[in-house]
């Protein structure tokens, strides 16, 4: 929809499958299920954690917060995409999209800290486990989850106020189903300098540092446990570790590759962007309470008891 060279546009239109919309109600379906693992999912996580005080203990409090954290993520992308797929409904407003957009990256900003602490918390754990208990307290951890969560505002908030100085002059059709800061920086025809270097500076902020820390940190837990004696303490140690190299990877793949295709992809074809945005947005918070349920062993045993007694339950 044109703008007439207006400074904020009235409308975006979201895209889903172009060519596909006689499939939407299947596709529709189909993320809704996807949907519906990542909030029983994380759900039954934050359950099991909040009533065994047994687990009241900084790696579960951080994995608590993770799930949190992926809850809100996909609160935040679940009615625009739905909406798309069900009622075939594009249009969004500024305002709405902009919305949307902080809350993502917001959420993907204190994802990624979250991410980083885990990391920490696997470092002091094999390095230094006699001080374990001093260095990592909950108020520690809650500490952390608050200025996790203030740093994400911090480097977010001035995103949409710099997008809505721009003009947008062409069509405002976006690549994805949902608003991310590069989509709709792309579409506006005045200067963006300003937004590119900022956007710049704040990924290099934050998704850079933290992820490099996290590289630094697996390099000394490397280093930590090949100096370990026993191979059977070596592969136990380096075992506690898996489950979040899966969510590190789980989250920065797809984070790099939708980086990658606004980058490089403008002759891609739209369905690159479009996979890689929903990649980006439904894979992580699905994966990860399913990698921490099947490796953590107490988390495990948790929801097989429950499992359990509700099946033994039933049969009453």
């Amino acid at each position: 929809m044109p703008t007439n060279g207006s400074s904020k546009p009235l409308l975006f239109l979201l895209t889903g499958f172009p060519g596909l919309e006689n499939v939407y109600p299947w596709i529709a379906i189909s993320i809704s299920l996807m949907y519906f693992v990542a909030i029983c999912g994380n759900g039954t996580i934050l359950a099991i954690i909040q009533a065994e005080r047994s687990l009241h203990k900084p790696m579960y409090l951080l994995l608590a917060m993770l799930a949190v954290t992926d809850l809100c993520l996909t609160a935040t992308t679940l009615p625009s995409m739905l909406r798309l797929f069900w009622f075939n409904s594009r249009a969004v407003s500024f305002g709405a999209c902009a919305t949307q957009m902080f809350f993502i990256h917001s959420l993907s900003c204190v994802e990624s800290g979250i991410l980083l602490a885990m990391a920490f918390d696997r470092f002091v754990a094999i390095s230094n486990p006699l001080r374990y208990p001093l260095i990592l307290t909950g108020s520690r951890i809650a500490k952390t989850g608050l200025v996790m969560l203030f740093r994400s505002v911090l480097f977010v908030l001035p995103t949409p106020i710099l997008l809505r100085l721009l003009r947008y002059c062409r069509v405002n059709t976006l690549s994805h189903s949902f608003c991310v800061h590069q989509d709709v920086m792309n579409l506006a025809c005045s200067d963006r300098r300003v937004n590119i270097i900022y956007g710049l500076f704040a990924v290099l902020s934050t998704f850079g540092i933290d992820s490099l820390l996290v590289l630094l940190s697996y390099v000394v837990i490397v280093k930590t446990v090949l100096n370990i004696a026993s191979g059977e303490e070596c592969l136990r140690a380096l075992d506690t570790c898996v489950s979040h190299l899966c969510a590190v990877l789980i989250f920065y793949i797809p984070l790099i590759g939708l980086t990658i295709v606004h980058r490089f992809g403008e002759h891609a074809s739209p369905l690159v962007h479009i996979l890689m945005g929903f990649t980006y947005v439904l894979i992580p918070p699905m994966l990860n309470p399913i990698v921490y349920s099947v490796k953590i062993t107490q988390i495990r045993q948790r929801i097989l008891k429950r499992l359990q007694s509700r099946t033994a339950l039933c049969a009453c």
